[in-house]
């Protein structure tokens, strides 16, 4: 299969990205900035890394078309809380209106714990994007979990496709 991992170089992003090789997959790396990522991927053939900022969807073209499932592991980051929120809605929605024109049939979504009625602001957001992600073109799984801290190995066994 050929997945896109968005937030490939984040803490998740990283560690799931070698198990995705391992595993046989293409991986397309979606990073803001090639040169931060490209190096730790040169040797492998399976990986693609492409420059996409998803604030800024003419960014977003540098993506293939041919993707089969995305990993969403995006979180804006920002010092004001309203500029936050926002960032995340359309970091969201842009990736969603990519996504819908291609072939991808399965988005997996790492969100917070959102059980409760009264939320901080950050976890309302994070529940704001799983609700933007929702689409009737492919299949959105949504995992949810506390502060990550420790066990790769348990993580990155509940985000195997």
């Amino acid at each position: 299969m050929r997945v896109l991992v968005t937030g490939a170089t984040g803490y998740i992003g990283k560690r799931l990205i070698p198990l995705l090789i391992e595993q046989g997959h293409t991986v397309i790396c979606a990073v803001r900035g090639k040169l931060r990522t490209e190096h730790r991927y040169r040797a492998e053939d399976h990986v693609i890394v492409v420059e996409a900022d998803f604030l800024n969807p003419e960014t977003l073209e540098n993506i293939p078309k041919d993707i089969d499932a995305a990993y969403y592991l995006i979180h804006s980051m920002s010092n004001s809380i309203d500029s936050f929120h926002q960032m995340e809605n359309d970091c969201a929605m842009n990736f969603k209106h990519y996504i819908e024109q291609t072939n991808t049939k399965q988005v997996i979504y790492l969100s917070g714990i959102t059980n409760d009625t009264k939320l901080s602001k950050h976890l309302l957001s994070r529940k704001n994007v799983e609700q933007a992600l929702q689409s009737s073109t492919y299949a959105l799984t949504v995992f949810k979990a506390g502060i990550i801290v420790g066990s790769e190995v348990l993580l990155l066994k509940l985000l195997e496709i």
